[in-house]
């Protein structure tokens, strides 16, 4: 398992745990900035984990296509990037 995968894994699960809090939080009727920070929190995780997942994705699988010399996969895997940082921008 690489670095970053790793890394996303633990954030992921920093997340997930977090999220029950938040849930806990409002069940017990926290006070409500209390909660959003908390939230806060956890966007500010899932984006960072989005980087180390991107990271991920262009060591592995962007480095294959390039070694590979497959002009129609790193065609594809460009335009997967693209859209993704499109779609990051457009949040």
């Amino acid at each position: 398992m690489t670095d970053s995968k790793t890394k996303a894994l633990i954030a992921i699960k920093k997340a997930k745990t977090s999220l029950e809090k938040i849930e806990k939080m409002i069940i017990d009727d926290k006070y409500c900035i209390d909660i959003i920070q908390q939230n806060l929190a956890i966007i500010w995780l899932l984006k960072s984990t989005n980087l180390k997942l991107l990271e991920w994705h262009l060591d592995c699988c962007v480095k294959k296509s390039i070694l590979s010399w497959n002009k129609d996969d790193l065609q594809n895997k460009f335009d997967e990037i693209v859209n993704i940082i499109r779609t990051f921008q457009n949040k």
